[in-house]
């Protein structure tokens, strides 16, 4: 099937849907901006309210009577009393319904929890998320039955660590690829593969497995001590040291039947349906080290003094705070706006949540390297050795550590830009039709570009001839109104660029990977100033002006990343970039590398799966 094919089942399937759920995020790119979709945003009831607050005074109370993040950073592992503490207040149980034993707390609560645990100690939150957003609670939520939901879910509501395998030694982000092997035998399947990152995968009780059932993928829930499961190390990595992390080995592993999640073949749409919300647990965390990033810049700032006045009096200096501040703001907004979505079932959050994902771990990653910038040499110190000379203890550098991978974690940025690409050009897809298609006759050109036409002219009134538009009134939203009137106007501007790109590159438009992911980034930006608006008109009712002052200053930083995007749209090195990479991969510049040492220790570049026993010993361990 061509590629044009594709598109065009694609686009017949939306059409026969026709996207049921509601997205903002779809519509955004289409440049139809649906304000009336996440204003107001959904509200939990009372019950939920009270529910949240309860745990989240509960998680506080034992993070800092029982949780000693220093040691966690220093011993590299999260104590088993902490971990055993943890499932007493119900942690491991957030996500899951109460009639399993679980606290059924609202995404919007998750997240909350998540951000709380995050400021304080980042292997937590991960240990938390793995089990829960990714782990068996949430493909069994989603895809289980209900023998499988009675079985396993009070297990994990208790306290049983679940893990994730997907991922393989030479498989990241390309699951098409999956060597791991489940074939049927009798009324069992048996698994064969290694797994690499394994997040929880050291100490998990519980497994959830991604294997090929013939040509496709299928998922299965698998018990960790199940004889032929060899957990053969725990990883070691830059941040996150407390996290349990490891390769394992699955060689003749039994799984019974009924193990298996959904049917045969469903695993990538396990996976992926499973991401859709779990991807919401990244954001959470980057918007919690973010605040505590706000916090220690206000400190630092106004108590380290310069040239006679405090640091954050100079300008060089008030940029990098207006920076932090205004960003951990937006932050919470998008992962509360994107959370409310998600509780509100109603809606379909692929786009969302996506977007909160890539948006907060990328700017997370900016607020830590600009705090690292702003505390200077004290930065760049662990907080041991600053503790030890006398000063207060803060781990800037840590944080640097830790959120650097979430640009990574659950979708590489990269990944990201380009499923978010593929939702939002599909959307378009469905209109163009055969006007973007090469092969299609003169005649279907003109059936799609009739349309096409009564589509824009219908949705987006201006978009193809480029004629102005009323402005809507955002009265209600004060200073902020302005704002919003920008993102009405540049989701138009966006889509006029997409549909331009379409009908330009045609076929060749999904590799024309710097275009699209600046398409993704302005849309991005686009959906944080439309949360941090509608955070900041619910919030007002009780803060006044302030949430305004915050939320102003950072549509204003946001609208200059979007409009320098757009600039960078057609006028970029990106020709000249790939040129140049094929001729450094080909070995044209090895001169460059001359007059240098290489200190990698030896070793291939990736170690293969090769299937049979285990050669090392297990690492496995259970919580006691």
């Amino acid at each position: 099937m061509t590629d044009y094919a594709k598109a065009r089942e694609v686009a017949e399937q939306a059409r026969e849907t026709e996207w049921t759920r509601p997205s903002f995020g779809r519509q955004l790119f289409l440049g139809d901006f649906r304000l009336d979709l996440v204003h107001p945003a959904p509200r939990l009831t009372e019950e939920e309210i009270k529910k949240g607050d309860d745990f989240l005074r509960a998680l506080r109370r034992f993070l800092q009577e029982r949780v000693d993040p220093a040691r966690i950073e220093r011993d590299s592992v999260i104590p088993d009393k902490v971990v055993k503490g943890l499932a007493e207040i119900g942690a491991f149980g957030m996500t899951i319904d109460e009639e399993y034993g679980g606290l059924g707390l609202s995404h919007l609560y998750y997240s909350k929890a998540l951000q709380l645990t995050a400021s304080y100690s980042a292997a937590l939150s991960a240990l938390l998320s793995a089990h829960q957003s990714i782990g068996v609670p949430q493909p069994l939520r989603l895809f289980g039955t209900p023998e499988q939901k009675r079985r396993f879910l009070p297990r994990c509501a208790r306290g049983e660590i679940s893990a994730f395998l997907l991922t393989e030694p030479d498989v990241g982000s390309d699951p098409a690829r999956l060597s791991t092997t489940a074939v049927r035998d009798g009324d069992s399947y048996v698994i064969d593969g290694v797994k690499l990152w394994t997040t929880n995968g050291v100490v998990a009780d519980l497994l959830v497995v991604m294997a090929r059932t013939g040509a496709k993928i299928s998922a299965f829930i698998v018990e960790a001590d199940s004889p032929g499961i060899t957990v053969e190390r725990r990883n070691a990595f830059m941040g996150l040291r407390g996290i349990e992390n490891g390769v394992t080995r699955l060689h003749q592993v039994r799984v019974p039947a009924e193990n298996l999640v959904g049917r045969e073949g469903q695993g990538l749409k396990i996976a992926l349906t499973t991401l859709n919300t779990g991807r919401l647990s990244l954001p959470a965390t980057c918007a919690g080290a973010a605040k505590w990033a706000t916090k220690i810049a206000r400190e630092w700032g106004a108590a380290r003094v310069q040239w006679g006045r405090p640091i954050g009096a100079h300008e060089a200096v008030a940029n990098k705070i207006s920076f932090i501040a205004a960003t951990a703001y937006a932050l919470e907004a998008v992962v509360d706006l994107s959370s409310r979505l998600a509780d509100d079932e109603r809606n379909d959050i692929r786009i969302e949540a996506a977007l909160a994902k890539l948006y907060g771990s990328e700017m997370a990653w900016r607020v830590a390297d600009e705090l690292v910038q702003l505390r200077g040499g004290r930065g760049y110190e662990t907080a041991e050795s600053l503790h030890a000379r006398g000063e207060r203890g803060v781990p800037v550098e840590q944080m640097l550590r830790d959120t650097r991978i979430n640009r990574i974690f659950e979708g590489s940025t990269e990944i990201m830009h380009l499923l978010i690409a593929r939702e939002a050009v599909d959307a378009h897809l469905s209109v163009a039709g055969e006007l973007i298609d090469p092969k299609a006759d003169v005649r279907a050109k003109g059936r799609a570009a009739t349309r096409a036409a009564g589509f824009y002219a219908k949705w987006l009134p201006g978009l193809v001839a480029g004629a102005g538009q009323l402005p809507t009134s955002y009265a209600e939203f004060g200073p902020l109104a302005q704002h919003l009137r920008y993102v009405e106007r540049t989701s138009r501007k966006l889509a006029r660029a997409t549909f331009y790109g379409m009908s330009r590159w045609q076929g060749r438009l999904e590799h024309k990977q710097g275009f699209l992911s600046r398409i993704v980034d302005i849309g991005a930006e686009l959906f944080a100033i439309t949360a941090v608006c509608v955070r900041a008109e619910e919030d007002s009712a009780e803060l006044g002006r302030r949430p305004y002052e915050l939320a102003d200053t950072f549509c204003h930083q946001a609208r200059l990343r979007a409009d320098a995007l757009f600039d960078r749209l057609w006028d970029n090195n990106d020709g000249r970039d790939v040129r140049l990479a094929r001729l450094v991969l080909d070995g044209r510049y090895m001169f460059v590398e001359e007059g240098v040492l290489d200190p990698s220790l030896d070793g291939p570049w990736i170690s293969p799966s090769r299937p049979g026993p285990s050669e090392f010993e297990d690492v496995h361990r259970h919580i006691r």
